[in-house]
């Protein structure tokens, strides 16, 4: 009988399933109101937040819910803590994902990756060195021995910790997702390269905010050549057998966005105040 998951993105992603995520401030109010949503993922976005370690762990704890805990029928968390990391793949600044896996997350979101080479530096910065001789030796690993935090995160020993931190799916039990933002024209034409020479990518993810201010057309993401973009990730990644990953799924699109292909569905919820829109309406002030 096959171990369970304790990530519930490579779990769904494994079994061909879509997966739902958003993206959240590292907060602990955040992490708070989070916990108990039915997404299945969260990620803690430090690429356009300043970088806090202390803050960031401490809002990880929070996305714990003690009930949920405690009615579990095993060690994955409800809500699986992904972080983006402030620094893009050419700054090869691994110490961001190092840091990040050490307080316990169980992936790395790379924001503009763009060759083949920042591609293997991201997914060597999110595993442990190794013997050349060793299975899956390649990208070679490049991430500091410090495992106790996530290992007391995750539920597990230090050696259990060891055995299951690799990636997915260049590990076929490894529990660490690595995920690429691909955000240029010259990240779309490197990007069957990197799928084809680096194995460890578990996820493309389009950014299509810094895309279309390259093209010239800020925040249109349904313009044309937004979309032609988009088609190119979708095909290049499906002939490949690489989830890819929609940042902007709204109630109004979700339906394409499934048709399109995407499988990592990540939405922000909306807030409304049902009491206060109709209390204003009723005393003229609408």
């Amino acid at each position: 009988m096959a171990t369970p998951r304790l990530n519930k993105v490579i779990a769904g992603l494994a079994a061909g399933e879509h997966v739902f995520a958003s993206f959240v401030p590292p907060e602990p109010a955040a992490a708070i109101e989070f916990s108990t949503a039915a997404y299945d993922a969260l990620v803690f976005e430090t690429e356009h937040r300043p970088w806090d370690a202390a803050v960031l762990r401490d809002s990880m704890q929070y996305l714990l819910n003690r009930r949920q805990i405690f009615t579990a029928d095993g060690l994955a968390p409800a809500v699986t803590p992904l972080v983006r990391i402030p620094v893009n793949g050419g700054e090869k600044a691994q110490w961001h994902a190092k840091q990040a896996l050490d307080l316990g997350a169980y992936g790395i979101v790379w924001p503009h990756v763009d060759t083949v080479e920042e591609a293997r530096n991201a997914v060597a910065a999110c595993r442990y060195p190794r013997l050349p001789r060793s299975p899956r030796f390649e990208p070679a690993g490049l991430r500091g021995d410090s495992p106790a935090a996530a290992a007391r995160y995750w539920g597990v020993s230090n050696q259990e910790y060891y055995a299951k931190s690799d990636v997915w799916p260049l590990d076929p039990d490894g529990e660490i997702l690595v995920a690429f933002m691909i955000e240029s024209q010259r990240a779309i034409e490197n990007l069957p390269a990197m799928l084809d020479q680096v194995p460890g990518i578990g996820l493309i993810l389009i950014g299509e905010g810094d895309m279309s201010q390259e093209l010239g057309i800020p925040r249109q993401y349904e313009h044309p050549r937004m979309r032609e973009c988009k088609r190119r990730i979708l095909d290049i990644c499906g002939e490949r057998g690489v989830a890819v990953g929609h940042p902007h799924v709204t109630a109004d699109n979700v339906e394409q966005v499934v048709d399109d292909g995407y499988r990592f569905l990540m939405s922000l919820p909306v807030r409304t105040y049902p009491a206060l829109d109709l209390g204003r309406t009723l005393t003229g002030r609408a």
